[in-house]
Protein backbone atom coordinates (compact mmCIF):
# COMPACT_ATOMS: atom_id res chain seq x y z
CA UNK A 1 0.00 0.00 0.00
CA UNK A 2 1.24 2.92 -1.25
CA UNK A 3 2.40 5.89 1.98
CA UNK A 4 -0.36 8.30 0.90
CA UNK A 5 -3.01 5.80 0.85
CA UNK A 6 -1.89 4.36 4.38
CA UNK A 7 -1.73 7.88 5.37
CA UNK A 8 -5.37 8.70 4.54
CA UNK A 9 -6.77 5.23 6.49
CA UNK A 10 -4.68 6.24 9.31
CA UNK A 11 -6.08 9.45 9.69
CA UNK A 12 -9.59 7.99 9.51
CA UNK A 13 -8.58 5.38 12.32
CA UNK A 14 -7.29 8.35 14.32
CA UNK A 15 -11.35 10.06 13.93
CA UNK A 16 -12.73 7.11 14.41
CA UNK A 17 -11.02 7.16 17.82
CA UNK A 18 -13.63 9.93 18.61
CA UNK A 19 -13.41 13.25 19.79
CA UNK A 20 -12.00 16.57 17.98
CA UNK A 21 -8.44 16.20 16.12
CA UNK A 22 -6.88 19.28 15.47
CA UNK A 23 -5.03 19.85 12.64
CA UNK A 24 -1.69 20.51 14.27
CA UNK A 25 -2.11 17.54 16.69
CA UNK A 26 -2.94 14.87 13.57
CA UNK A 27 -0.34 16.61 11.18
CA UNK A 28 2.56 15.59 14.04
CA UNK A 29 0.53 12.34 14.56
CA UNK A 30 0.61 11.40 10.68
CA UNK A 31 4.17 13.03 10.24
CA UNK A 32 2.78 15.78 7.65
CA UNK A 33 2.39 19.20 7.42
CA UNK A 34 -1.28 20.53 8.04
CA UNK A 35 -1.91 21.50 4.14
CA UNK A 36 -1.60 18.00 3.66
CA UNK A 37 -3.57 16.93 6.67
CA UNK A 38 -6.40 18.71 4.96
CA UNK A 39 -6.29 17.22 1.38
CA UNK A 40 -6.38 13.79 2.96
CA UNK A 41 -9.55 15.24 4.91
CA UNK A 42 -10.48 15.67 1.68
CA UNK A 43 -9.96 12.50 0.00
CA UNK A 44 -12.19 10.75 3.06
CA UNK A 45 -15.37 13.15 1.82
CA UNK A 46 -14.85 11.97 -1.66
CA UNK A 47 -15.03 8.30 -0.30
CA UNK A 48 -17.97 9.49 1.31
CA UNK A 49 -17.13 9.68 4.34
CA UNK A 50 -18.52 12.22 6.68
CA UNK A 51 -15.53 13.89 7.84
CA UNK A 52 -16.49 17.42 9.57
CA UNK A 53 -14.23 20.29 9.84
CA UNK A 54 -14.76 22.92 12.72
CA UNK A 55 -13.08 26.21 12.27
CA UNK A 56 -11.55 28.78 14.91
CA UNK A 57 -8.31 28.67 17.31
CA UNK A 58 -9.32 24.91 18.10
CA UNK A 59 -10.75 23.62 15.58
CA UNK A 60 -9.94 20.57 13.41
CA UNK A 61 -11.63 17.29 12.12
CA UNK A 62 -13.63 15.17 13.70
CA UNK A 63 -16.48 12.36 12.37
CA UNK A 64 -20.65 12.94 12.07
CA UNK A 65 -22.24 12.48 15.33
CA UNK A 66 -24.12 8.91 14.98
CA UNK A 67 -22.33 7.70 12.22
CA UNK A 68 -20.97 4.14 11.97
CA UNK A 69 -17.82 3.15 10.06
CA UNK A 70 -17.84 0.03 7.66
CA UNK A 71 -17.36 -3.21 9.60
CA UNK A 72 -13.69 -3.74 8.96
CA UNK A 73 -11.06 -1.54 7.02
CA UNK A 74 -7.53 -3.23 7.08
CA UNK A 75 -4.27 -2.15 5.41
CA UNK A 76 -1.77 -4.77 4.23
CA UNK A 77 0.20 -4.77 7.71
CA UNK A 78 -2.73 -5.21 9.71
CA UNK A 79 -4.54 -7.73 7.90
CA UNK A 80 -1.44 -9.71 7.28
CA UNK A 81 -1.73 -9.81 11.26
CA UNK A 82 -4.63 -10.96 11.78
CA UNK A 83 -4.74 -13.67 9.04
CA UNK A 84 -1.16 -14.68 10.66
CA UNK A 85 -2.31 -14.63 14.18
CA UNK A 86 -5.60 -16.89 13.47
CA UNK A 87 -3.65 -19.17 11.43
CA UNK A 88 -0.80 -19.41 13.88
CA UNK A 89 -3.38 -19.58 17.06
CA UNK A 90 -5.35 -22.57 15.54
CA UNK A 91 -2.16 -24.73 14.26
CA UNK A 92 -0.88 -24.17 17.75
CA UNK A 93 -4.24 -25.22 19.26
CA UNK A 94 -5.10 -21.77 20.89
CA UNK A 95 -8.52 -22.28 20.16
CA UNK A 96 -11.87 -22.28 22.10
CA UNK A 97 -14.16 -25.32 21.93
CA UNK A 98 -15.79 -23.75 18.97
CA UNK A 99 -12.93 -24.41 16.53
CA UNK A 100 -14.25 -23.07 13.66
CA UNK A 101 -14.12 -19.50 14.86
CA UNK A 102 -11.08 -18.96 13.69
CA UNK A 103 -12.07 -20.43 9.98
CA UNK A 104 -15.30 -18.55 9.82
CA UNK A 105 -13.20 -14.97 11.18
CA UNK A 106 -10.18 -16.06 8.83
CA UNK A 107 -13.19 -16.19 5.56
CA UNK A 108 -14.84 -13.30 6.65
CA UNK A 109 -11.77 -11.35 6.48
CA UNK A 110 -10.95 -12.90 3.31
CA UNK A 111 -13.86 -11.89 1.80
CA UNK A 112 -13.83 -8.07 2.29
CA UNK A 113 -10.18 -7.32 1.20
CA UNK A 114 -9.87 -5.99 -2.13
CA UNK A 115 -9.15 -8.68 -4.66
CA UNK A 116 -5.14 -7.48 -5.44
CA UNK A 117 -4.24 -7.97 -1.82
CA UNK A 118 -6.17 -11.76 -1.05
CA UNK A 119 -3.89 -12.98 -3.91
CA UNK A 120 -1.18 -11.73 -2.20
CA UNK A 121 -2.38 -12.97 1.36
CA UNK A 122 -3.38 -16.22 -0.61
CA UNK A 123 0.25 -16.87 -1.79
CA UNK A 124 1.77 -15.98 1.68
CA UNK A 125 -0.31 -18.52 4.18
CA UNK A 126 -0.36 -20.94 0.99
CA UNK A 127 3.88 -20.75 0.88
CA UNK A 128 3.71 -21.43 4.87
CA UNK A 129 4.89 -24.00 7.20
CA UNK A 130 4.88 -24.63 10.70
CA UNK A 131 6.81 -26.97 12.58
CA UNK A 132 5.95 -29.04 15.81
CA UNK A 133 2.09 -28.69 16.12
CA UNK A 134 0.57 -30.24 18.40
CA UNK A 135 -0.34 -33.74 18.31
CA UNK A 136 -3.55 -33.25 20.15
CA UNK A 137 -5.06 -29.85 20.82
CA UNK A 138 -7.71 -29.77 24.20
CA UNK A 139 -9.80 -26.67 23.18
CA UNK A 140 -11.86 -25.13 26.23
CA UNK A 141 -14.89 -23.67 26.26
CA UNK A 142 -15.25 -19.78 24.96
CA UNK A 143 -17.15 -19.23 28.07
CA UNK A 144 -14.64 -20.63 30.41
CA UNK A 145 -11.61 -19.28 28.93
CA UNK A 146 -13.31 -15.63 29.33
CA UNK A 147 -14.91 -16.19 33.11
CA UNK A 148 -11.55 -17.05 34.32
CA UNK A 149 -9.40 -14.55 32.27
CA UNK A 150 -11.53 -11.51 33.78
CA UNK A 151 -11.18 -13.16 37.11
CA UNK A 152 -7.24 -13.43 37.05
CA UNK A 153 -7.22 -9.36 35.53
CA UNK A 154 -9.41 -8.29 38.49
CA UNK A 155 -8.20 -10.91 41.47
CA UNK A 156 -11.63 -12.67 41.49
CA UNK A 157 -12.33 -16.03 42.68
CA UNK A 158 -14.16 -18.32 40.95
CA UNK A 159 -16.29 -21.47 41.07
CA UNK A 160 -15.24 -24.56 38.90
CA UNK A 161 -16.46 -27.57 37.55
CA UNK A 162 -13.49 -30.08 36.96
CA UNK A 163 -13.25 -33.38 35.71
CA UNK A 164 -9.61 -35.11 36.38
CA UNK A 165 -8.23 -37.20 34.44
CA UNK A 166 -9.29 -40.24 36.15
CA UNK A 167 -13.17 -39.22 35.55
CA UNK A 168 -13.44 -38.33 38.97
CA UNK A 169 -15.77 -34.84 39.55
CA UNK A 170 -15.10 -31.81 41.65
CA UNK A 171 -16.43 -28.49 42.28
CA UNK A 172 -14.20 -25.95 43.84
CA UNK A 173 -12.93 -22.31 44.66
CA UNK A 174 -9.94 -21.48 43.08
CA UNK A 175 -7.57 -17.94 43.28
CA UNK A 176 -6.29 -18.35 39.67
CA UNK A 177 -3.22 -16.41 39.46
CA UNK A 178 -2.42 -16.77 35.57
CA UNK A 179 -3.23 -18.26 31.85
CA UNK A 180 -0.89 -20.15 30.22
CA UNK A 181 -1.01 -22.16 26.82
CA UNK A 182 1.17 -24.60 26.34
CA UNK A 183 1.76 -27.60 23.79
CA UNK A 184 -1.94 -27.28 22.32
CA UNK A 185 -3.67 -27.00 25.88
CA UNK A 186 -4.77 -24.12 28.11
CA UNK A 187 -3.93 -23.89 32.11
CA UNK A 188 -5.04 -21.69 34.59
CA UNK A 189 -2.60 -21.86 38.09
CA UNK A 190 -3.58 -20.43 41.59
CA UNK A 191 -4.44 -20.89 44.83
CA UNK A 192 -6.86 -23.33 46.49
CA UNK A 193 -8.25 -22.10 49.61
CA UNK A 194 -9.87 -25.81 50.60
CA UNK A 195 -6.48 -26.96 50.66
CA UNK A 196 -4.16 -24.09 51.25
CA UNK A 197 -1.89 -24.71 48.10
CA UNK A 198 -1.27 -23.94 44.84
CA UNK A 199 -3.11 -25.89 42.20
CA UNK A 200 -3.03 -26.26 38.36
CA UNK A 201 -6.41 -27.37 36.32
CA UNK A 202 -6.26 -27.81 32.13
CA UNK A 203 -9.16 -25.32 31.24
CA UNK A 204 -10.56 -28.18 28.63
CA UNK A 205 -11.52 -30.03 31.79
CA UNK A 206 -13.83 -27.32 33.35
CA UNK A 207 -17.50 -27.46 32.96
CA UNK A 208 -18.31 -24.69 34.19
CA UNK A 209 -16.56 -21.78 35.58
CA UNK A 210 -18.38 -18.82 38.07
CA UNK A 211 -17.12 -15.77 39.45
CA UNK A 212 -17.82 -15.26 43.11
CA UNK A 213 -17.89 -12.47 45.28
CA UNK A 214 -15.05 -10.83 46.93
CA UNK A 215 -11.22 -10.05 45.79
CA UNK A 216 -7.72 -12.01 46.88
CA UNK A 217 -4.50 -10.85 46.44
CA UNK A 218 -1.84 -12.76 44.32
CA UNK A 219 1.37 -13.67 45.50
CA UNK A 220 4.36 -10.77 44.68
CA UNK A 221 6.91 -12.22 42.14
CA UNK A 222 4.76 -15.28 41.08
CA UNK A 223 5.31 -16.59 37.60
CA UNK A 224 2.39 -18.49 36.62
CA UNK A 225 4.48 -20.14 33.11
CA UNK A 226 6.77 -21.45 35.54
CA UNK A 227 4.41 -23.33 37.64
CA UNK A 228 2.82 -25.01 35.03
CA UNK A 229 6.31 -26.20 33.36
CA UNK A 230 7.63 -27.12 36.64
CA UNK A 231 4.49 -29.54 37.37
CA UNK A 232 4.42 -30.71 34.40
CA UNK A 233 7.85 -32.04 34.23
CA UNK A 234 7.10 -33.13 37.86
CA UNK A 235 3.63 -35.26 37.09
CA UNK A 236 3.64 -38.50 37.72
CA UNK A 237 4.71 -41.12 34.88
CA UNK A 238 5.16 -44.91 33.99
CA UNK A 239 8.91 -44.07 34.63
CA UNK A 240 11.51 -41.94 37.00
CA UNK A 241 14.59 -41.19 34.31
CA UNK A 242 17.27 -39.59 36.45
CA UNK A 243 20.63 -38.65 34.80
CA UNK A 244 23.64 -37.03 35.07
CA UNK A 245 25.10 -34.77 32.33
CA UNK A 246 28.03 -33.39 32.01
CA UNK A 247 27.24 -29.77 31.16
CA UNK A 248 25.75 -26.61 32.37
CA UNK A 249 22.10 -26.44 33.29
CA UNK A 250 21.83 -23.94 30.47
CA UNK A 251 22.96 -26.23 27.97
CA UNK A 252 21.09 -28.86 28.46
CA UNK A 253 17.67 -26.83 28.55
CA UNK A 254 18.13 -26.50 25.15
CA UNK A 255 17.12 -29.63 24.41
CA UNK A 256 15.37 -30.71 27.38
CA UNK A 257 12.85 -27.31 28.16
CA UNK A 258 11.16 -27.08 31.34
CA UNK A 259 7.95 -29.08 30.65
CA UNK A 260 10.12 -32.22 30.04
CA UNK A 261 13.16 -32.08 32.50
CA UNK A 262 14.15 -30.53 35.47
CA UNK A 263 17.77 -29.58 35.89
CA UNK A 264 19.67 -29.34 38.66
CA UNK A 265 23.10 -27.96 38.48
CA UNK A 266 25.67 -30.15 40.89
CA UNK A 267 29.04 -28.21 42.25
CA UNK A 268 31.72 -28.03 40.03
CA UNK A 269 34.23 -30.83 39.79
CA UNK A 270 36.88 -28.52 37.94
CA UNK A 271 37.27 -24.92 37.04
CA UNK A 272 34.30 -23.02 38.04
CA UNK A 273 34.57 -21.73 34.20
CA UNK A 274 35.04 -24.69 32.74
CA UNK A 275 32.42 -26.25 30.75
CA UNK A 276 33.87 -29.73 30.95
CA UNK A 277 33.83 -29.47 34.98
CA UNK A 278 30.37 -29.29 35.14
CA UNK A 279 27.71 -32.05 35.86
CA UNK A 280 24.16 -31.31 36.28
CA UNK A 281 21.41 -34.05 37.41
CA UNK A 282 18.19 -34.01 34.77
CA UNK A 283 14.99 -35.88 36.28
CA UNK A 284 12.56 -36.65 33.56
CA UNK A 285 8.74 -38.33 34.26
CA UNK A 286 7.77 -40.10 31.11
CA UNK A 287 5.53 -42.53 29.76
CA UNK A 288 8.40 -43.85 27.10
CA UNK A 289 11.04 -44.47 26.94
CA UNK A 290 12.86 -45.35 23.50
CA UNK A 291 12.77 -41.45 22.65
CA UNK A 292 15.27 -40.72 25.25
CA UNK A 293 18.44 -42.65 23.86
CA UNK A 294 18.02 -40.01 20.88
CA UNK A 295 17.34 -36.75 23.30
CA UNK A 296 20.83 -37.89 25.13
CA UNK A 297 22.80 -38.41 22.12
CA UNK A 298 21.58 -34.91 20.87
CA UNK A 299 23.41 -33.40 24.41
CA UNK A 300 26.79 -34.01 22.92
CA UNK A 301 28.05 -34.23 26.26
CA UNK A 302 28.89 -37.58 28.48
CA UNK A 303 25.92 -39.09 30.76
CA UNK A 304 25.54 -40.96 33.32
CA UNK A 305 22.51 -43.26 33.84
CA UNK A 306 21.42 -43.46 37.29
CA UNK A 307 17.79 -44.70 37.05
CA UNK A 308 15.94 -46.61 35.59
CA UNK A 309 18.34 -50.01 34.15
CA UNK A 310 15.80 -50.34 31.08
CA UNK A 311 17.18 -46.86 29.56
CA UNK A 312 21.18 -48.23 29.42
CA UNK A 313 19.47 -51.41 27.64
CA UNK A 314 18.13 -49.07 25.06
CA UNK A 315 20.99 -46.43 25.18
CA UNK A 316 23.13 -49.76 24.23
CA UNK A 317 21.16 -51.03 21.76
CA UNK A 318 20.92 -47.69 19.98
CA UNK A 319 24.93 -46.79 20.16
CA UNK A 320 24.71 -50.00 18.39
CA UNK A 321 22.75 -49.35 15.34
CA UNK A 322 24.56 -46.13 15.34
CA UNK A 323 28.02 -47.98 14.93
CA UNK A 324 26.40 -50.53 12.81
CA UNK A 325 25.30 -47.30 10.08
CA UNK A 326 28.55 -46.04 10.65
CA UNK A 327 30.64 -49.37 9.43
CA UNK A 328 28.37 -49.89 7.15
Amino acid sequence: MSRPIARVLMLLELLQSGGLRTVAELAARLDVDERTVRRYADHLLDLDVPVESVRGRHGGYRLTSGYRMPPLMLSDDEALAVLLGLVAGQRAGLMTATGSASETAAAKIRRVLPQRLGHRLDAVLGSLAFTAPPSTPAAPETAVLLSIADAVRHHRPVSIKYTAADGRHSERTLHPYGLVAHAGRWYVTGGDPAVGEDRTFRLDRIADARTLPGTFEPPTGFDPAERVLSGLASAPYRHEVTVRVQGTAEHIRARLPAGVALVEELPSEGSPDSETGRWSRVEMRVDRLDWLPAVLASLDRPFTIERPDELRGLVARFAARLADSASG
